[in-house]
């Protein structure tokens, strides 16, 4: 037993030297029985504890789908700075060709939107209240805010946001907007109170229950529909539209762009923001699996941009946000840290470190430039 206990020592020891030896990143690897084994000089900033044979086995792949998985079933635990910890994930591998190629033969032979209601449904057709855990407490806004400074409350920083939101597409009360993805309702109840008419779309019926719950306490003059995007119809065009964090569910930029068009009226503007990666199509094996199925990823901006400019609609602004989605998403990972009592209590263990990696993954993703983030306004012509 010590010799794969050694064997495993030493092969983390490798692929830690010739990647991570230079950056000052400092960890620590404990095994059963065992004192921790630093690598790097200094106080180990996180330390990956394996807690049983399947915790072994698991960590003896380097594969990023074994280990988070491990992770989910208590066989590997970390200590410290889960984020500081996560930074390492070059040190894993994540081949899982047949699983990559299957994201997109899905929507191939099922169709984008059947495909999205049994996939994309999955991550939202949950209790909401699970996520009221670690979403702003004034708006429950399920995509970034836009900050001033690094301490600002995230409270804050949404309402900036949406404001932002409502000024980039000139509402005004009595206009007509369409919202897509409507989350737990923060554009529908901030538009709403401003005399707004917001058709809002969702396909997860626990959103949609809880979209038109808002409508009713508001007593606000808009609508929830249970309706995919491509699907839904409308007997006069929209004055504006909003997407707040579900470009990344609308992969393709073509057809998306054109739809804005037909439902737009002439003038009419389109305020998005979404995170967004440098390749396009990069979403982790473990990402796909258990935070977000199906063929939905980061928005790839050039793809983006040259789809928008084949098409009659205009670009009116493109802002870099990845600083703001740093801070908001560390914002809801120490939310869910602190509620992790409650979390393993109503939902299971397994669901709160499931949320706890992608969260504080997103982080180290944000830190590091692996992921960015944009708000775009476009104009229809």
């Amino acid at each position: 037993m010590n010799s794969r206990f050694n064997h495993l020592v030493r092969a983390f020891a490798k692929r830690y030297t010739s990647l991570f030896r230079d950056t000052g990143t400092t960890v620590a690897l404990q095994l059963p029985g065992c004192p921790a084994t630093g690598f790097g000089n200094g106080e180990p900033a996180a330390t990956l504890v394996v807690k049983d044979q399947n915790g072994i086995a698991a960590l003896s792949t380097f594969d990023t789908l074994r280990i988070g998985e491990a992770y989910l079933a208590g066989s590997l635990d970390v200590t410290g700075d889960l984020s500081g910890l996560l930074a390492l994930r070059d040190l894993f591998t994540d081949r899982h060709p047949l699983r990559f190629l299957y994201r997109f033969v899905r929507p191939l032979l099922f169709g984008q939107v059947k495909s999205d209601r049994a996939v994309v449904a999955e991550h939202y057709d949950f209790d909401p209240e699970f996520f009221l855990l670690f979403l702003d407490r004034r708006h429950h806004c399920y995509s970034h805010g836009v900050f001033e400074r690094d301490d600002e409350l995230l409270e804050d920083a949404m309402t900036r946001k949406l404001e932002f939101a409502l000024d980039a597409i000139h509402a005004k009360p009595g206009d007509r907007v369409l919202d897509i993805g409507g989350g737990w309702g923060s554009f529908v109840e901030i538009a709403g109170k401003r005399g707004v008419r917001v058709t809002s779309l969702t396909i997860s019926e626990a959103g949609r229950r809880y979209i038109q719950g808002v409508i009713d306490r508001e007593h606000l003059p808009c609508e929830v529909r249970l309706e995919h995007f491509f699907e839904h119809c409308t007997n006069a065009r929209y004055d504006a539209i909003v997407n707040l964090g579900a470009t990344e569910h609308l992969p393709n930029y073509q057809a998306t762009i054109q739809r804005y068009h037909e439902l737009l009226e002439p003038g009419g503007r389109v305020y998005l923001d979404a995170c967004a990666a440098r390749e396009r199509n990069d979403v982790s094996s473990f990402s796909e699996r258990y935070i977000f199925r199906g063929n939905g990823t980061p928005i790839h901006l050039p793809g983006y941009v040259d789809a928008v400019t084949r098409s009659p609609m205009q670009i009116l602004a493109v802002i870099n946000d990845r600083n703001n989605y740093r801070l908001t998403t560390k914002r809801w990972a120490e939310g869910l840290d602190r509620h992790r009592d409650e979390a393993e209590e109503r939902w299971g263990r397994a669901m709160y470190r499931r949320f706890r990696l992608y969260l504080w993954g997103c982080v180290d993703a944000f830190r590091r430039d692996t992921l960015q983030a944009y708000r775009v306004v476009l104009r229809r012509a």
